[in-house]
């Protein structure tokens, strides 16, 4: 008969990995705006305004680095995400009579966040995937879009790509990691005084 600490162990881990994880699409796919998800990968030290649009010499409106732009993309997509994450994990634990201690949350939001941000931006995957050596996947399975007039373009890492399946994938592996940090937190010697 397994010890209850033990028992308690597994089902919170199984709990917040389960939410972590089935979560992760509904916050990528429904929670973030188009416009947000077009431009969390924006590189560059073109000037633009808030909206996307070039910045001109004499234009008065304010105006920031393409990257910053980008930054910015993957900041507002990362507070949803981490918003949901926590609101979902406080109600189904709860829902279950549990309680997690706050501290175990931000852990495990922290590191969900961080790595959601770095993953998100880009530079970070390609470093992995050149590394794992990925990138003929990457260009191998790219998706290919119609536009109303017909044209027909390649996408390196939208939906139907290697590189949004890397992505899901590395969140996913991450989300074990935050699992466990969260549980041991909240289950160790002397956490819920």
């Amino acid at each position: 008969m397994p010890h209850r600490l033990t028992t308690e162990r597994l089902a919170l881990f199984g709990t917040l990995l389960a939410t972590f994880g089935e979560l992760h699409p509904a916050c990528d796919h429904w929670f973030q705006g188009s416009t947000t998800a077009s431009r969390k990968r924006l590189y560059g030290e073109d000037l633009v305004h808030a909206d996307g649009t070039p910045a001109v010499p004499d234009s008065t409106r304010p105006a920031m680095t393409t990257s910053t732009l980008g930054r910015r993309a993957v900041a507002c997509h990362v507070a949803s995400y981490t918003a949901v994450q926590l609101g979902a994990t406080i109600a189904v634990t709860r829902a279950f009579g549990y309680r997690v201690t706050p501290a175990a949350l931000l852990a495990g939001a922290a590191i969900n966040a961080s790595t959601h941000a770095a993953i998100d931006r880009g530079a970070l995957l390609l470093w992995l995937a050149k590394k794992t050596k990925k990138t003929g996947y990457i260009e191998h399975c790219q998706a290919v879009r119609l536009a109303d007039d017909g044209t027909v373009t390649r996408e390196v890492n939208g939906p139907g790509s290697a590189w949004m399946e890397l992505d899901a994938a590395l969140h996913r592996a991450i989300g074990i990691g935050a699992a466990a940090v969260t549980t041991w937190l909240t289950t160790r010697p002397g956490a819920r005084r």
